[in-house]
């Protein structure tokens, strides 16, 4: 993590012309009001006001394209800055199929992104048999790029790359089929995570030469394909570039670990024009796509009073649209005393436990961007293991947010398709026991235990079929086996206090076998009514919720 200190430090932004590149600022003086409404911008009065709407308490399941140019390489994550960093496997593919990035920076990806074969149509009719019930797509990465038709950043794709508005297609698409639609923003990172660019290789044979942001300016684009950009507003702005002397690859590595690489959410006070430049986007994104739901990429709200701004314009705004608050708005590693003001969100982690307030979790199958070596080795999680993360993260009051890479052309592939129609069989049988429960008194029983926390899900321990999990709708509990019983019969000892009525598999009206007693609730699940991923049953009775 950065420090606020270390960054009065840099030069100022003005000085180095990144303010010359951003939109007339007197000109938009309109746009930089916020809705008029019941909440402040401030943590007392967010905290107050809000209230998860049930719709997304109901919804369960979610899925996601994080979608942009970076995965027009098919080389996986974060490609705009490590491509630009010697001796990374992405600099070296950068260098292999496109060229030296002191020639052909990112800038000159973007073209390449084409989307010729999007059909989000299709796609969300997809995601829609798969059971989700919200779709999220990206609006813009660390890449700076805006994916929508957006009125403050020329860098986007109605101009560039699919020349399309993909948010608005998108948002169609969702809203056709009935899903909530959501948006995620990443792009207040920007500033310091594009800083790469900046750079150079400390090495080899072009050591010490300025990759392609450090020299190029709006002037030098006339009569190329990005005649009239400035190339300073995609890249942020040189405030904190690596300096001159750095003489090894490894020492370069470690210098971006220590400065441009840094994590937390004050605003850069060597840049405030970027700041007011998001402010302007992210209302401009809210105020034209009217989201469901706004994901910040954040560990707390971004850029300091700019996100409160935003929070509370974006809640006025749902109360105008909806009559009621009806939008949720995530971010990550909320301090207790604000967590009552957003969902909190937990990146490919999970919760030990039953959580008093509603959260999410996100995770991929793969790569958030896409990856041709992951598809390659079959790297992408199953669908069973997806299923069984659903059931995990429902039990404890949680929500599942999966994203599908999609390739550059607007496809996902077929190893992908395999998987989403895998979720799908699972949800057709058992969705009842996913959409619109609630926890029960325990989470679940069983040898695999969980941490709380973000990014755990490497360490996490396979779940197996004597893990079962919880939730309850409508006075009945439904219990969710991690994996096919393989001796036919389900036992469980947390319903010891109540009497059992009747049990029967979630989708057929045809009563099980069970008993009763001591060792707990014993129940004959024949070999035809389980699915390899598991099962669920319905259990109805006395004293049970």
């Amino acid at each position: 993590m950065g420090s606020l200190g270390r960054r009065t430090l840099f030069k100022g932004a003005a000085a180095l012309g990144l303010a010359a590149g951003l939109p007339d600022m007197a000109g938009a003086a309109r746009a930089t009001k916020i809705a008029p409404g019941s909440f402040a911008p401030n943590w007392d009065s967010l905290v107050a006001g809000y209230k998860v709407p049930e719709w997304f308490r109901d919804a369960k399941f979610g899925l996601w394209a994080h979608w942009g140019p970076q995965c027009a390489p098919e080389d996986g994550d974060w490609y705009a800055r490590q491509m630009y960093i010697q001796g990374s496997s992405t600099y070296e593919h950068h260098v292999k199929h496109y060229g030296h990035p002191a020639d052909t920076g990112f800038m000159d990806i973007l073209p390449t992104w084409k989307a010729e074969k999007f059909d989000p149509e299709a796609l969300l009719d997809l995601y829609k048999k798969a059971g989700a019930k919200y779709f999220m797509a990206l609006a813009n990465h660390h890449d700076n790029f805006d994916t929508y038709n957006s009125k403050f950043n020329p860098w986007n794709a109605t101009r560039i790359g699919p020349k399309r508005d993909i948010i608005g297609l998108f948002a169609k698409a969702a809203r056709a089929r009935g899903l909530k639609f959501g948006v995620s923003n990443h792009s207040a990172h920007a500033w310091h995570w594009f800083q790469t660019a900046y750079g150079y290789d400390p090495e080899g044979s072009r050591k010490g030469e300025r990759y392609d942001a450090f020299k190029l300016t709006k002037e030098m684009g006339k009569g190329k394909w990005w005649e009239g950009l400035d190339p300073q507003e995609l890249y942020a702005g040189r405030v904190m570039a690596m300096p001159d002397g750095i003489s090894s690859i490894a020492e370069a590595q470690q210098w971006h670990e220590m400065n441009d690489r840094i994590w937390d959410e004050y605003p850069p006070i060597a840049n405030p024009a970027f700041v007011h430049h998001w402010f302007l986007r992210c209302k401009d994104l809210i105020d034209s796509y009217k989201p469901d739901l706004v994901y910040f990429d954040d560990f707390d709200l971004p850029l300091g009073q700019t996100g409160l701004d935003i929070a509370a314009h974006y809640y006025n705004s749902s109360i105008k649209w909806h009559g009621k608050l009806d939008s949720v708005l995530t971010i990550k590693a909320v301090v207790p005393q604000h967590r009552a003001a957003v969902v909190e969100d937990v990146e490919r982690g999970f919760r030990a436990d039953i959580e008093p307030h509603p959260w999410q979790t996100d995770t991929c199958i793969g790569d958030w961007h896409y990856s041709r070596p992951l598809y390659e080795k079959n790297g992408y999680k199953s669908a069973a293991s997806v299923i069984h993360r659903l059931c995990d993260v429902v039990a404890k009051n949680g929500n599942l947010l999966l994203s599908v890479p999609v390739r550059g052309d607007g496809t996902i592939d077929e190893k992908e398709q395999a998987i989403v129609e895998g979720i799908a069989s699972w949800m057709a049988r058992f969705s009842e026991a996913i959409h619109g429960t609630r926890p029960w008194k325990v989470a679940g029983e069983g040898p695999t235990q969980v941490a709380s926390g973000q990014f755990g899900e490497d360490a996490a321990k396979p779940f197996t079929a004597d893990d079962i999990r919880f939730t309850t709708k409508n006075g009945a509990l439904y219990a969710l086996t991690m994996g096919k019983p393989e001796s036919g019969t389900v036992s469980i000892a947390s319903p010891d206090a109540a009497k059992v009525r009747r049990v029967e598999v979630v989708g057929s009206p045809q009563p099980l076998a069970f008993t009763q007693g001591t060792s707990g609730l014993h129940i004959a699940v024949p070999p035809t009514a389980s699915h390899d991923y598991g099962v669920a049953l319905k259990i109805t009775g006395e004293g049970l919720v």
